[in-house]
């Protein structure tokens, strides 16, 4: 859906978790039916209207990994242009409570450590956002 001509595309807001353990970060691939399918990202979603970024984030991550997470700072904000929309994406520092992930809306998910993330095809926001925690230009 693209937006009417001369007016600007349409802005989503999205946050993702970062989750470290022991030197590595949970990150989950996209569904074959998904927009961008079986590229890698951080675990998170959609803010819907109405909805804090907290609320939002724990939903979604309940709802792709079927875990509860605690959701600490901001650490990176990322805004990038796709062709009909833009995603502005939030990642925040987050815990997991338990240790039990059980993957419902993901195809996999691993624990990767930084230095490892280049195997990993990853969306082009969340690309965007590790080169701005990592300090890569």
């Amino acid at each position: 859906m693209s937006s009417p001509a001369g007016s600007p595309p349409r802005t989503i807001r999205v946050v993702a978790a970062v989750l470290e353990d022991d030197g590595k970060y949970l990150i989950t691939q996209r569904r074959a039916t998904a927009v961008l399918p079986l590229m890698w990202e951080f675990p998170g979603g959609r803010v819907e209207l109405g909805e804090t970024d907290v609320q939002a984030l724990k939903r979604e991550v309940l709802h792709r990994l079927g875990a509860d997470i605690e959701v600490g700072k901001l650490i990176s904000f990322v805004s990038h242009p796709y062709e009909h929309y833009v995603v502005d994406l939030f990642l925040y520092e987050c815990r997991l409570l338990g240790d039990k992930i059980e993957p419902r809306a993901v195809t996999a998910y691993k624990w990767v450590a930084s230095a490892e993330f280049d195997q990993y095809p990853f969306t082009p926001a969340d690309e965007a956002s590790m080169n701005k925690l990592l300090g890569v230009s």
